[in-house]
């Protein structure tokens, strides 16, 4: 079918990743800024895949009731799609609507994914009820006003803004109605930076805000003529982008009582009350009769140390514990932030490399403290991964909380601890990211 042809698609189901399933010539048409119900016109702006389709909508003609004006004038639906602003993909669907569709998600993700059955699905939820996904406390009623960090990315002319979706274009824009009013109030809307790559705007939740302008890249100067050409005649390789080392801003982000130092570039919760929401799922999540505070009791990708913390605070001042994270800068602040426990350390070290380690060289004693251990971990996006976690299951802990922002990547996981004897608990979900289709979830799993 070519590409451009304006078709009408009926809506039947939410896939992972934002988007919407439709069907036309027998083909799997994926469409973004809809919702299952729906009757909409659509172009079809991607036909490069051979199991599917992508489409581009232009109009709707019979619109679900859960629709809603959305939240973002720039991500409207009213805008053409290349200038439809990126960020906000389900601000055109109701709250609580949005919560049922990342609901769905979830559960066809431990289904088709994780390989669970329908019945450990419908209990793998709080009580032994099905997942739900929670909202945070204290959200507003139409889920805006959350965003603590935005990064906007510039154009060659230095103009900011987000990326229009599945693009690199930059949509210039006049407001952020995801962010808190500090990130808004700070943001340099309609001023040019040239020869940026992305503007950061932080806001801290002790009241500072901060502006951080990322240079681009430095492309090294190409030669002329023979100059610098290698044996026979050949150019040498090409010396890659340098990217500048920006300086260090150190902030401080307040957890309840305590506070956590960390750089401003460096990751922390995006939502305000994410930090104190996963603080809160991780000390609950953990099975106090599993617990062993003097095992050899781990927090991978740790960060600056923030779940560490969190168990520490659970399980008192004798807790050991080892936060393993592959940002120097993270651990140095994670060493500070752990301070008050004797017994918790913080390295610097690729959490593939470290687990690696351990299954391959631990002492007998060092496994007997692993066997006893608890093993909190909150990977990238992207998950653990196979080999990370056959080395976690093969010092078998006695227990696993796995902190995940994508639940595809999650439901893998759990299929590769399933297979080392490791099941699924219990499990929360939570809408850390209002009006888009990201999600998280905390789940147990034990021997």
């Amino acid at each position: 079918m070519p590409q451009e042809d304006e078709v009408e698609l009926d809506i039947t189901n939410v896939a992972h990743g934002g988007v919407f399933v439709a069907r036309h010539e027998g083909r799997v048409v994926f469409v973004p800024d809809t919702m299952p119900g729906e009757r909409v016109r659509a172009r079809i702006a991607d036909t490069t895949h051979e199991r599917f389709w992508r489409g581009e909508v232009t109009g709707v003609v019979e619109g679900a009731p859960e629709r809603q004006p959305h939240v973002w004038s720039a991500a409207a639906i009213e805008r053409p799609p290349a200038e439809r602003a990126g960020g906000a993909e389900f601000g055109h669907i109701r709250l609580d609507h949005q919560r049922e569709l990342k609901r769905r998600v979830i559960e066809d993700a431990l289904q088709r994914t994780g390989k669970l059955s329908p019945e450990a699905i419908a209990t793998a939820g709080v009580d032994g009820g099905p997942v739900t996904v929670e909202a945070v406390a204290g959200e507003t009623a139409d889920g805006t006003g959350w965003r603590t960090r935005v990064r906007l990315q510039a154009d060659r002319d230095g103009r900011i803004g987000p990326y229009a979706p599945r693009s690199h274009t930059v949509i210039p824009v006049a407001d952020l109605p995801l962010a808190t009013d500090a990130v808004q109030e700070a943001t340099p809307f309609g001023q040019v930076f040239p020869g940026a790559e992305s503007v950061d705007i932080v806001a801290t939740g002790l009241g500072t805000a901060h502006v951080l302008v990322n240079d681009a890249p430095v492309r090294p100067e190409r030669r002329g003529g023979n100059a610098g050409r290698g044996r026979g005649g050949r150019a040498p390789r090409a010396a890659r982008p340098s990217r500048p080392s920006p300086r260090p801003v150190p902030i401080r982000e307040r957890v309840g009582d305590r506070e956590f130092r960390l750089d401003a570039r460096g990751f922390w919760q995006v939502h305000r009350g994410a930090a104190q929401t996963l603080t809160e799922a991780v000390q609950s999540a953990v099975d106090e009769a599993l617990f062993d505070p003097r095992a050899a009791n781990l927090d991978l990708y740790g960060g600056v140390g923030l779940l560490a913390a969190a168990l520490g605070d659970r399980f008192g001042s004798t807790l050991r514990i080892t936060s393993v994270e592959s940002d120097e800068a993270a651990t140095d602040d994670a060493a500070e932030n752990l301070a008050e426990w004797v017994g918790a350390s913080a390295l610097t070290d690729r959490v593939e490399r470290y687990v690696a380690r351990l299954a391959a060289d631990a002492s007998a004693a060092e496994r007997a403290r692993l066997r006893a251990a608890t093993v909190v971990l909150d990977p990238p996006r992207s998950g653990a991964g196979r080999d990370v976690v056959d080395a976690i299951a093969s010092v078998t802990p006695a227990q696993i909380v796995y902190v995940a922002c994508d639940p595809v990547a999650l439901a893998r996981d759990l299929a590769f601890f399933d297979g080392h004897g490791y099941r699924l608990r219990g499990m929360r979900a939570f809408d850390l990211f209002p009006n888009t289709h990201h999600v998280e979830a905390v789940a147990t799993l034990t021997r």
